[in-house]
């Protein structure tokens, strides 16, 4: 087998776990944002999101894909872009991720290897290693990337939930029906 066999044979169990999905989780500082914090002299924290990375989540959700963040960090800027976005499962200042995890099977009914995670640091490993896809964004923690199914080409807050999200509806076979309503 050769090298590139060897790619395109990994690649193919991706897209056969990422078929499987019905539910998306997210980590927030690092995946969702590029993990730099910012605060004013108040102690006022602020976040900056990636436009795409919304747009691809809403239409991954038109698809019937479930989203569900679990941070461990709190911050009212992440409620608010996730109600923007209509994404219900939200779990913040969740050091332990695990319960969060739990929590939204429970709620959900949905099955570990019917999950993808999407991680960049440490306190991701836990959920990383119970869902069907481990995913790592480009710029994570060598420990998630070692870990991790697949890794992305972006980084964390720069594209790399799109990438995601797109990857999904490709491989669930949806990308093109979500690709024509733009193409009218």
């Amino acid at each position: 087998m050769t090298q590139t066999d060897t790619g395109h044979d990994l690649l193919e169990g991706i897209r056969e776990k990422a078929k499987k999905l019905k539910l998306l989780i997210l980590d927030v500082d690092g995946v969702l944002t590029d993990g730099r914090l910012f605060f004013d002299n108040q102690g006022n924290e602020y976040k900056c999101f990636h436009a795409r990375d919304g747009h691809g989540i809403k239409l991954l959700r038109q698809t019937g894909v479930e989203v569900a963040v679990i941070s461990g960090r709190k911050s009212n800027s992440v409620a608010l872009r996730m109600q923007s976005l209509g994404i219900e499962h939200v779990y913040q200042g969740f050091e332990n991720k695990i319960a969060a995890f739990d929590e939204i099977i429970e709620k959900t009914g949905i099955m570990p290897e019917q999950i993808a995670h999407v991680g960049d640091d440490l306190l991701d490993l836990p959920i990383m290693t119970r869902v069907g896809l481990a995913i790592a964004v480009n710029d994570a923690n060598f420990a998630v990337k070692q870990r991790a199914d697949w890794c992305t080409d972006l980084p964390g807050g720069l594209g790399a939930v799109r990438e995601v999200c797109d990857f999904i509806m490709q491989a669930q076979g949806s990308f093109d029906d979500v690709l024509s309503q733009y193409l009218k």
